[in-house]
C-alpha cells in the first residue's frame, strides 16, 4: 500500500509546487513558521479551484498556546462554515485546557460544525499531559485523523509513541506522522511506525528583502517541487 503524502502550504506558490512534486493532499494554513493559523479565504479558494488536490484547511484562531476563549471558538466556527462553502475536503483543529488535556467541549463544538467534512486533530496533541488518554478521547470524539510527531521535536525522534498510537488505533483513526519529514527519513518513519500517511512542508527558507532600513514580517519558507518529489520517490 502506497503512503499518502500531505504537504502543508501557506501560499499558492507552495501549493503549485506541492502538486508538481507529487503531493496527494494539501493542508492549507497561514503563518506556517509559527505552526500555522487559519488561512485567508482567497488562498483556500485558489487551492481548491486551481490545484485540484484534496484540501484540508487549518482552523486556528491564533498562534501560541492552544487555549481558546469563547470569542475565539466563535471565530473558528465561522471559519469552518466558510471552509464548507469553499469545498474543502476537511478541517484541522485542536483545543486544550490549561492543564494540557483535550478540551472536550470546544472540540465537540467544532466537530459538530464540521459535519460531514473530514477532521484532523493537529499537533496540539504533542503537548498534552497524557498522550494515551488524549488519544483515546480524540478517537472517541470521532476525529478522522491525528497529526503528531510523537511528542518529539520531529517524527523521526517520536517513532516509539507513533508506533504505539498506530497499534492502539485498530483502524479507528488515521495516524498522520509529521514534523521534520524529508526524503532521508520518510521511509524509515513509515517502516518504524506503520503509518500510512506522512505530513511535510518540503520547504526552503526565502529571505525577505528589507525596504532600506524598514522590514516587514519575517523570512518565510516556500515548498519546492524538488523536495516534494524526493520524498515521493523515497516512499515509492
Amino acid at each position: 500500500m502506497s503512503t499518502l503524502l500531505e504537504i502543508c502550504v501557506d501560499s499558492i506558490e507552495s501549493a503549485f509546487a506541492a502538486r508538481e512534486g507529487g503531493a496527494d493532499r494539501l493542508e492549507v494554513c497561514s503563518c506556517l513558521a509559527t505552526g500555522g493559523t487559519t488561512p485567508s479565504v482567497g488562498l483556500v479558494k485558489q487551492c481548491v479551484d486551481d490545484i485540484q488536490l484534496p484540501v484540508m484547511m487549518m482552523i486556528r484562531a491564533h498562534n501560541g498556546a492552544f487555549l481558546y476563549q469563547d470569542h475565539d471558538i466563535n471565530s473558528m466556527l465561522t471559519d469552518i462554515e466558510v471552509a464548507h462553502s469553499l469545498g474543502v475536503r476537511g478541517v484541522v483543529f485542536g483545543a486544550l485546557t490549561k492543564a494540557r488535556h483535550v478540551h472536550y467541549e470546544h472540540c465537540q463544538q467544532l466537530l459538530k460544525a464540521a459535519g460531514s467534512m473530514e477532521t484532523t486533530f493537529h499537533r496540539a496533541f504533542d503537548v498534552v499531559a497524557n498522550p494515551v488518554e488524549a488519544f483515546d478521547q480524540i478517537v472517541e470524539m470521532g476525529f478522522n485523523r491525528l497529526l503528531t510527531s510523537g511528542q518529539a521535536a520531529s517524527a523521526e525522534e517520536g517513532v516509539s509513541l507513533i508506533r504505539q498510537l498506530c497499534d492502539r488505533s485498530q483502524d479507528r483513526i488515521v495516524v498522520l506522522a509529521g514534523a521534520g519529514v524529508n526524503s532521508g527519513n520518510a521511509q524509515k518513519i513509515v517502516a518504524a511506525t506503520g503509518v500510512r500517511e506522512l505530513h511535510a512542508s518540503a520547504s526552503t527558507p526565502v529571505h525577505a528583502q528589507p525596504y532600506g532600513n524598514i522590514g516587514f514580517g519575517i523570512d518565510r519558507r516556500v515548498t519546492t517541487a524538488q523536495l516534494v518529489r524526493a520524498i515521493r520517490r523515497s516512499l515509492d
